[in-house]
C-alpha cells in the first residue's frame, strides 16, 4: 500500500479521499490555489502545496504544476477526485511518465470512452445498443444542423469530452440549433479545452441509469449495482438514488453484464461509470449506451450505502496493484440510499449560481460509515467564503434506510435541519422534489422537475403570520437579554398598567408587511398579522432555538439573525423576513427601469446585441459564465439598447451594470 498520496482535487472528494486514507495510515498531500487557501480540504491533508491562481486554468487544469507538487512531497500516487483532471489521458500518461502511480484507469482506457463519440462507435462494435444520433469527426456548424434534421428534432448536443451536464443543450426545432451549438461549444471549450460534439435523438421519458464498474490488474471485473440519476436540472444530477425503483433483476442483471462488458473491452482500471439511457414504454424498459465515466462518480456514496463498501479504499488497494476484494456473488444490496446534492444556487431564478459567505452552516446529525443512516460529504465550513472559480456544490447528504420510504422520510427530515444562511442554496428546492408526487411515487424520468414545476416552484411553506411571530419573539429574546434588573431599564414594552402596543414593519415574499404586538395587562402577549388577533408565547430552546406557540399551533423553530434579515427554519421549511427600520429606509426608491446588471459573479462571454439595436421582452442580450456554466441574459421589456458597458471577456461583480436598455 502507498505511504502517501497527493490528491489532485478539491472540495468535498478531496476531503473524503483523505478521510479514507488516514483510516489506511496513508499520509496525503493537498494542492490549492489562491481561492482555496484556508478551505477545509487543505486543512484536511497533512501537507499542502500551493498550484497558482483562482481560476481552475491556472491551478487545478495545469498537472504539471500537479505532478511536480507530487515529486516536491515524495507523493507515490495522485488521486484525481472528480472533474478538472480525472479524466484527462494525457495527465494520466504524464504520471505514469513521471513513475508516479495515477489513481484510475490507464490513459488508453480514459482516451477510449473519454471522448463520447468514439466511445459510441466503440460500444456499436461491441454490440451494444446507442441511441441513434451522429457520433463523428466533423463539426461544422451546417453539416451538424443537417445531421439533427436527418435524426428528427428534439436533439440533445452533448459536448463530446464532457460530463456533468456541462456543454449540453436540448434544442427542439432547426431555428434554435445554432445559437445551442455555439453555447455548448464555449462551454466545452472552457471546462475541457475541447469543443467538439456529437447529436443525438432526444429520448421521450427517459431515465438517467447508471452501473457501478471496478476492475483490478489482474483481469477480474464486477458490477456493484445501479444509481438512478434522473432528477436533473441544466442536464445535471440533483438526487441520485440506488437501487433504482421498479428496475427488474433481470434488466439490472442485462446492464451489469453490458457495463462490465464495455470496462473489459477497454482493459479497465480501478472506478468507473456506465451510464444508460433507459426508455419508459407500455411494452417495458429498454436501455441505451450513454457514455462512460472513466472515474469516481459524484453520487458514489449511494453504492457504498447498499453495498457497505468503501470504494475510496478499493481504489486506492487497486492501485496499488492488489486483487478486487470480493466477487461478483459475494455482493448483495442492502435497503435504498439517496444521494440530495447541496448546491449554492438559486432555484426560483432559473438554478443561477450563489457567492457569498457561509454565515450559518448547520448539518443534521451525521456519521461517517458507508452504511449511516445519515451521512453528509462536504468541503466547507461555517464562515468558507464561496467563490464564483468553482462548481457550486458545498455538500452531498446521504440517507439509507431498509427501505425507500423510510429513506424518503430520513432525507426530509436531515433536509428539515440543514441550516445555510449567507447565501441561496437548494436546500428548500429539495424538500418540495422528495415531498412531490412524481417522486414519492417513483415515476422518474428526466422531465420530473419540468412536469412537477407547479408544486416545486414559488412555494412558502412558512406563512406571514409564523415568520412574524418567529422574527418578533427573536427580537423579544434578544431584548430580554439585554435588559437591566429593574423594570425602569426593560426594552419589551413593559406598562405599569393596561396593555402597550408596538408596531412592526416587514418585508417578506418581496411584499411589504406589519405586525402588531399588544402586551396584554396580565402579563400575555397577543400578535395581530393581517387583522387576525393571536395569543404568543415562546421558550428560548439553545442559542438560536424557539419553542413557539401562536394561536393554537406549536412549532419547534430556529432563528438566525444576519443585521434586519431573520432566516427561519421550521420542520415545514425556512423563510427569510427583513425587519424594517422605515426611518432608516427613508427615501430609497426602486431601481431606475431599464438597468440591466449581472445576477452574479463572473465572466461575460458575448453580448448578442449592439448599440441602438431594437429588442423585445425575452430576446437574449448578452451570456455570462459562472461556475463552470453559461447563463444568457434576456431583455425584460421591449426597447432598445443605449450603451455596452463591458467588452466579452471582461470579469464583473455582481450586480455590476452590463448594459443600458431604453424601454417604451
Amino acid at each position: 500500500m502507498f505511504q502517501k498520496i497527493l490528491i489532485a482535487n478539491r472540495g468535498e472528494i478531496a476531503c473524503r479521499v483523505a478521510a479514507t486514507a488516514r483510516r489506511l495510515a496513508i499520509r496525503t498531500v493537498a494542492v490549492y490555489s489562491e481561492a482555496d487557501a484556508g478551505a477545509k480540504h487543505v486543512a484536511a491533508c497533512d501537507e499542502a502545496v500551493a498550484i497558482g491562481a483562482s481560476p481552475p486554468r491556472e491551478s487545478y487544469l495545469r498537472w504539471e504544476r500537479i505532478i511536480e507538487a507530487a515529486r516536491r512531497t515524495g507523493a507515490q500516487a495522485i488521486h484525481p477526485g472528480y472533474g478538472f483532471l480525472s479524466e484527462n489521458e494525457d495527465f494520466a500518461q504524464a504520471c505514469a511518465e513521471a513513475g508516479i502511480v495515477f489513481i484510475g484507469p490507464p490513459a488508453s482506457a480514459i482516451q477510449a470512452m473519454g471522448l463520447k463519440a468514439e466511445a459510441k462507435q466503440l460500444m456499436e462494435r461491441a454490440g451494444v445498443p446507442l441511441v441513434p444520433g451522429y457520433h463523428g469527426a466533423r463539426q461544422e456548424p451546417a453539416f451538424l444542423r443537417a445531421e439533427a434534421e436527418r435524426i428528427g428534432f428534439p436533439v440533445l448536443i452533448k459536448a463530446s469530452a464532457g460530463g456533468g451536464g456541462k456543454g449540453m443543450r436540448a434544442v427542439e426545432s432547426a431555428a434554435d440549433f445554432d445559437a445551442a451549438l455555439a453555447s455548448c461549444q464555449r462551454e466545452a471549450a472552457s471546462s475541457f479545452g475541447d469543443d467538439s460534439v456529437l447529436v443525438e435523438k432526444y429520448v421521450q421519458r427517459p431515465r438517467h441509469i447508471e452501473i457501478q464498474v471496478f476492475g483490478d490488474r489482474h483481469g477480474n471485473y464486477l458490477w456493484l449495482f445501479e444509481r438512478d440519476c434522473s432528477v436533473q436540472r441544466r442536464h445535471q444530477k440533483v438526487l441520485e438514488e440506488a437501487p433504482a425503483p421498479g428496475l427488474s433483476p433481470a434488466l439490472r442483471r442485462q446492464m451489469g453484464e453490458a457495463a462490465v462488458a464495455a470496462a473489459r473491452a477497454v482493459g479497465y482500471v480501478g472506478a468507473g461509470t456506465v451510464e444508460f439511457i433507459v426508455e419508459q414504454s407500455e411494452a417495458g424498459m429498454s436501455f441505451f449506451f450513454m457514455e462512460m465515466n472513466t472515474r469516481l462518480q459524484v453520487e458514489h456514496p449511494v453504492t457504498e450505502a447498499i453495498t457497505g463498501l468503501d470504494l475510496v479504499e478499493w481504489q486506492l488497494r487497486v492501485a496499488a496493484g492488489e486483487p478486487l476484494p470480493l466477487s461478483q456473488d459475494a455482493l448483495r444490496i442492502d435497503g435504498h440510499a439517496i444521494e440530495a446534492r447541496i448546491c449554492a444556487e438559486n432555484p426560483e431564478n432559473d438554478f443561477l449560481p450563489s457567492t457569498g459567505t457561509l454565515q450559518v452552516y448547520r448539518k443534521p446529525p451525521a456519521a461517517s460509515f458507508e452504511r449511516a443512516p445519515v451521512r453528509i460529504d462536504d468541503g466547507v465550513r461555517e464562515g468558507d467564503t464561496v467563490s464564483p472559480f468553482y462548481d457550486s456544490m458545498l455538500a452531498k447528504l446521504i440517507v439509507h434506510g431498509a427501505t425507500r420510504e423510510e429513506a424518503l422520510a430520513r432525507l426530509d427530515a436531515a433536509l428539515a435541519r440543514f441550516h445555510v444562511v449567507g447565501l441561496s442554496t437548494n436546500v428548500q428546492f429539495l424538500r418540495q422534489v422528495v415531498r412531490s408526487d412524481s417522486f414519492a411515487t417513483a415515476r422518474l424520468d428526466t422531465a420530473l422537475i419540468a412536469r412537477e414545476r407547479d408544486a416545486l416552484f414559488g412555494q412558502h411553506p412558512v406563512s406571514l403570520p409564523l415568520a412574524a411571530a418567529a422574527a418578533v419573539a427573536a427580537t423579544l429574546r434578544e431584548e430580554q437579554h439585554l435588559q437591566g434588573a429593574d423594570p425602569f431599564s426593560r426594552r419589551d414594552g413593559w406598562r405599569s398598567h393596561g396593555p402597550a402596543r408596538r408596531r412592526f414593519a416587514f418585508e417578506f415574499e418581496g411584499e411589504p408587511a406589519g405586525a402588531e404586538l399588544v402586551y396584554e395587562h396580565g402579563g400575555g402577549l397577543r400578535l395581530e398579522v393581517g387583522g387576525n388577533p393571536l395569543a404568543l408565547a415562546f421558550d428560548p430552546t439553545g442559542e438560536h432555538g424557539l419553542d413557539l406557540r401562536l394561536g393554537d399551533a406549536r412549532e419547534r423553530i430556529t432563528v438566525y439573525t444576519q443585521g434586519e434579515v431573520d432566516h427561519v427554519f421550521t420542520d415545514q421549511g425556512a423563510a427569510a423576513i427583513v425587519s424594517l427600520d422605515l426611518l432608516a429606509h427613508a427615501g430609497e426608491g426602486h431601481a431606475e427601469a431599464g438597468r440591466l446588471t449581472a445576477p452574479m459573479p463572473g465572466k461575460l462571454v458575448s453580448f448578442a446585441v449592439r448599440a441602438g439595436d431594437t429588442v423585445r421582452k425575452g430576446q437574449a442580450l448578452a451570456v455570462m459564465e459562472a461556475m463552470k456554466m453559461e447563463h444568457t441574459i434576456a431583455a425584460p421589456a421591449d426597447g432598445t439598447v443605449a450603451e455596452l458597458l463591458y467588452a466579452p471577456g471582461d470579469q464583473v461583480a455582481e450586480g455590476a451594470e452590463l448594459l443600458r436598455l431604453t424601454t417604451a
